[in-house]
């Protein structure tokens, strides 16, 4: 049986988010500061590097805290429907859509493709980047692509396609990425916040090292003894020392706004 939760005031409006990386942290952020009840969804281990800003880091640890914003784990709808009594964002563990009576839900789980999303899933459903179509997988895209079109609302059509090539940061591209060469456990011998020197052997997978491609600040890897695929992306280095680690990225924040933006449309234009 679906839980449901009167949607008659926006504080009892809920948006449930499949995914905690990072992104969808910056949009859980955006739509807990505006008043909506905010409930994510993550796997049982979730494959989040910007772990120091994602809520999917309350899996590993029970409780994940991302400036201010209180995540913790859960396992039950229930137990996820209490959490969110308290103001805090529940964190439930769920692969699949929960019971959950969401007005809102967002796909913000970055598979660069439609995995099982429709419009059937809420009221209003909305689908973070390329991979997704309005209205034909859901009522609008989120753009999340760098760029002057970052955070628009698309109600008919899709977002910029994926390249492949993350965004240019401090005159890096797609060196900015750690990628495993192969298959195997990953184990680090840095830790996010820490500086790095070019060619310095950071960690490895299986025994394969894995080398920083140049000077800068570590600012993601994936938890620790995780096993992974070869060429999942399992780290970040930032060639900006002074970023802060422990803040929401402006990508983030921009993606969060254009959520935001398209369920205060729903909101004000429902019937």
């Amino acid at each position: 049986m679906t839980a449901r939760v009167s949607s008659s005031r926006l504080a009892d409006c809920i948006c449930l988010l499949r995914g905690g990386g990072d992104l969808a942290t910056g949009v859980a952020w955006r739509l807990h500061r505006a008043g909506f009840i905010v409930v994510v969804t993550e796997l049982r281990r979730p494959l989040t590097v910007r772990r120091s800003v994602s809520l999917s880091s309350a899996v590993t640890e029970g409780e994940a805290v991302v400036e201010g914003m209180i995540g913790r784990r859960c396992e039950t709808v229930a137990e996820a429907l209490e959490v969110a009594a308290t103001g805090a964002v529940p964190v439930l563990v769920s692969p699949g859509l929960p019971a959950i009576d969401a007005s809102v839900v967002v796909d913000a789980r970055l598979a660069k493709r439609n995995i099982d999303t429709t419009p059937a899933d809420a009221p209003f459903v909305i689908g973070l980047g390329p991979g997704f179509v309005a209205p034909d997988d859901c009522h609008a895209v989120i753009e999340t692509q760098r760029g002057p079109r970052l955070g628009r609302v698309i109600h008919e059509g899709s977002a910029a396609p994926n390249t492949g090539i993350p965004g240019v940061t401090g005159g890096r591209g797609a060196e900015r990425v750690l990628r495993a060469d192969v298959a195997g456990p990953v184990h680090w011998r840095v830790a996010i916040g820490d500086q790095v020197t070019a060619g310095e052997a950071i960690g490895s997978v299986a025994d394969q090292l894995v080398i920083a491609p140049f000077a800068g600040m570590v600012r993601g890897l994936i938890l620790d003894g995780h096993p992974v695929s070869e060429g999942l992306k399992i780290g970040d280095i930032d060639p900006r020392i002074d970023v802060a680690c422990d803040e929401i990225s402006d990508k983030a924040l921009a993606v969060g706004g254009g959520v935001l933006e398209a369920a205060l449309w729903w909101w004000s234009n429902r019937p």
